[in-house]
Formats: structure tokens, C-alpha cells, sequence
């Protein structure tokens, strides 16, 4: 028998502490935004605090369940699915110039649109929602198809300029992607050994990505940005 205060109490401590390394990630992350004020560096620690926000949104539901009502749960599904949409167009917009600044600015903005028309859907009482496990099954394939593209563009940037610092990115994206499906697993056959490793391998990626984020972005300052800084 699990001991379901137990659990409660680990997976509020679990989510917090992926909620405060997420946000460590943003403060390194924002730098190049706030020594350019160009807008297409908003994205990477936009995409990672949205990510974090679902983190943190998970540990007040599991510290107290019935204190956001029935919609919470599915908001958190909106917001991290949100993220990884974010990070992908982000690296899909790197490194542009002229018009195509214009188009991110663009896709930026109809993202947000996107993002608060599904908040109100999931918000908006008595709307039939589908079930959780369909809609979480669901987007964890979504996940997992937008974390192979991040895998695969910063790969090939990698392959282009092959420098050992540059591999870490895409080695975080492919255990946050061994994750997803992880958790895909658990959600089929309920293995807790794909549970317990979704856990373990999503704080591995998060380390990495820590790791990768303050030796490119903690000692910027102003006209200090290059190539391996850029997303």
C-alpha cells in the first residue's frame, strides 16, 4: 500500500525543486534579450518559464488537490505543451535577420493569442473537456514530436560547428525527450520503473541544460554575444 502522504510530500518537493531549476535557467537564459533587447531571444527562457510555471502549478495541486478545482490539472497540460511550441519556434527563428524578425514577431504574438484562448476553454466551468488520460496521453506525444525537432536542430547546429560545449543541448533535449516517452509508458502499461525513470532523467536534462546555460549566458554583457551564445 502506497502511503499516499508520502507520496503527496515527495512529488511537492520533486516539483518545486524542477520549478526553481527552471527558473535558475531563466535568469541565465534572459541575459541576451536583456543585452539586445532583440525580441527573438525572448523565447528560450520564455519557453523554459512557461515550462516551469507547469512544474510549479503541479506542486500546489499535489500540496493541495482540491484547491484549484477540476480544470487546473488540465490547465498544466496547455501551459507545458505551450512551452515546447515556444522553444521550437524559437531555434526554428534563430539567427534571422530583416523580415524574417518581422515573422517571429508575428508568430510570437498569434502564439500568445493561441495560449489565452485555451486558457479560457479550460477555465470557462461546465465546458466537456476529454478525459485526463486521453488529453495527457495526447500531449505527451505532441511533446515528444516538438522535443525531436529541438533534438535534431540543435544536433545539425552542432554538426555545422562541431565544438564540444554545443553537444550538451541537444544531449538535455533527447533525455528530456526519453522522459516524455517514459512517462508515455507509465501512462499505458503503468510501469513504476518508467515512472520513477521519467522523474530521475527529467532533473538529468535540467541539470545539463543549467550547466550549458551558465557557461553561455552568466558572464554576457554588453557586445559580448557570438555564435555559441545565439539559440
Amino acid at each position: 500500500m502506497v502511503d499516499i502522504y508520502a507520496y503527496q510530500t515527495f512529488r511537492v518537493v520533486y516539483e518545486v525543486a524542477s520549478a526553481i531549476l527552471c527558473l535558475i535557467l531563466v535568469r541565465f537564459m534572459i541575459r541576451p534579450y536583456l543585452v539586445t533587447g532583440e525580441s527573438r531571444y525572448i523565447g528560450l527562457p520564455l519557453g523554459f518559464g512557461f515550462l516551469g510555471a507547469t512544474y510549479a502549478l503541479s506542486a500546489f495541486v499535489y500540496f493541495q488537490p482540491t484547491f484549484f478545482g477540476s480544470g487546473t490539472i488540465y490547465f498544466q497540460l496547455v501551459i507545458r505543451t505551450f512551452a515546447f511550441v515556444f522553444l521550437c519556434v524559437t531555434y526554428y527563428f534563430s539567427n534571422t535577420t530583416g523580415g524574417s524578425r518581422k515573422l517571429w514577431n508575428t508568430t510570437l504574438a498569434l502564439l500568445v493569442i493561441i495560449f489565452l484562448v485555451l486558457f479560457l476553454i479550460v477555465i470557462i466551468p461546465d465546458v466537456a473537456l476529454p478525459s485526463y488520460q486521453f488529453a495527457s496521453t495526447f500531449t505527451r506525444f505532441f511533446n515528444l514530436i516538438c522535443i525531436a525537432y529541438l533534438c535534431v536542430h540543435t544536433l545539425r547546429s552542432h554538426l555545422k560547428k562541431p565544438d564540444p560545449e554545443t553537444l550538451w543541448t541537444p544531449l538535455g533535449y533527447f533525455l528530456l525527450g526519453i522522459s516524455q516517452y517514459s512517462l508515455i509508458i507509465y501512462a499505458i502499461d503503468n510501469s513504476m520503473s518508467a515512472w520513477w525513470g521519467a522523474l530521475a532523467i527529467r532533473w538529468a536534462s535540467l541539470f545539463i541544460f543549467l550547466f550549458v546555460s551558465y557557461k553561455s549566458f552568466y558572464n554576457i554583457k554588453k557586445g559580448g554575444l557570438n555564435e555559441k551564445n545565439r539559440a
